[in-house]
């Protein structure tokens, strides 16, 4: 039986993000895991209540990895992979319960947990400043991207198209979760005033679904500017297309922990186009047009550089594709692991799993 457990919470919840994450780690590492997982989706205060009650028994002698940015106090031996801490950081964007609740755990648990694994060097940074974490408990091991994420053929881009009912012609395209630190409302703003700049056949598709009531507050897009098409939801097969038919990835987000979509697209061979700020020039490293995400005036001359500019968007395309050859989910997976064995080797003690102490934090 495996010596590290897994704390399988995360299939409960819609792939997105750092589900996403979980899903492309365990299925590399699933033979050196010993999977704990609720009997049914859980989510809120279910999904909660069996992380810090249930888990901690269940997974008792051996060492737990947590992926997805919580887990239980009541684990020492333990490590957590933590992409973010943005409901520490602006707790605004989320509902008041989720902002509560994680603003309590995550500092505690970070400073509980035996490791941390953070993606990107901004999130370690951050944990270090914020949370006062000694630099030696975070390794940095920065995520993949997918073996599907490559050009793809003509067909199967417009195929795509077709089934998601998007209009002919030319189209810049931006990915996720219709929240407020996605920066939806300033793209509007953005594509309102450089539209009437750009050819007519050119459009924005907008990709991502709403986020949930119980964790975001409403991300108040305003009115919709003309030519915008919203998918909603698409399936992660349909993505690599959409990326390759586009212009241009606009990524404005206004924070990340890592920042896949422009990575994703950089692998399609797409020109991207993203913020200045948090970890996402760290994973752009001079393969994108980088904007003041806080300034509608950056954004929009940032479109209309790789709208208009041929010679720079074809550079970008080019340096993005070998730029993204260098991550993959098998390298990402392989180093957390050589942390996890570091760690599993250690022999437990006794005070390891100090129940007593954690679960009286939570009264």
């Amino acid at each position: 039986m495996a010596a590290i457990a897994l704390n399988a919470r995360f299939y409960s919840h819609v792939p997105t993000g750092m589900q996403r994450y979980a899903l492309e780690m365990v299925s590399r590492l699933q033979s050196n895991l010993d999977e704990i997982r609720p009997g049914r989706p859980l989510r809120g205060m279910e999904g909660h209540l069996w992380e810090q009650l249930y888990l901690p028994a269940a997974s008792r002698r051996k060492l737990l990895w947590s992926p997805n940015n919580t887990g239980p106090l009541a684990v020492s031996r333990q490590v957590c992979t933590i992409h973010d801490i943005i409901p520490v950081e602006h707790p605004e964007w989320f509902s008041a319960g989720f902002s509560a609740w994680y603003q309590w755990l995550l500092p505690r648990l970070a400073h509980r947990v035996e490791h941390i694994v953070a993606v990107s060097e901004f999130t370690k940074q951050r944990l270090i400043e914020r949370f006062g974490i000694a630099p030696s408990k975070v390794s940095v091991v920065w995520n993949g991207v997918g073996n599907e994420f490559t050009p793809r053929p003509e067909w199967e881009i417009e195929m795509v198209r077709a089934e998601l009912g998007l209009a002919p012609g030319r189209y810049l395209l931006t990915v996720g979760s219709l929240e407020p630190r996605k920066n939806l409302r300033g793209l509007m703003e953005a594509w309102r005033r450089v539209s009437p700049e750009l050819p007519e056949d050119v459009s924005l598709v907008v990709v991502g679904a709403k986020g949930a009531s119980l964790v975001f507050s409403n991300a108040q897009v305003g009115s919709i500017p003309p030519r915008v098409h919203f998918t909603g939801y698409v399936k992660q097969g349909q993505l690599p297309a959409l990326y390759s038919g586009a212009l241009a990835t606009v990524y404005v987000s206004l924070y990340e922990g890592f920042g896949l979509p422009a990575l994703e697209a950089m692998a399609c061979g797409t020109a991207v186009v993203t913020s200045n700020t948090t970890s996402l020039p760290e994973v752009a490293a001079g393969c994108a047009v980088l904007v003041d995400p806080m300034n509608c005036e950056s954004i929009a001359q940032g479109i209309r550089n790789v709208v208009y500019d041929g010679e720079l968007r074809e550079g970008l395309c080019h340096a993005g594709l070998a730029h993204a050859r260098q991550w993959s989910w098998d390298r990402s997976a392989a180093e957390t692991f050589r942390v996890l064995s570091g760690f599993a080797a250690t022999a437990p003690m006794a005070s390891r799993v100090v129940a007593g102490n954690a679960l009286g934090d939570l009264k």
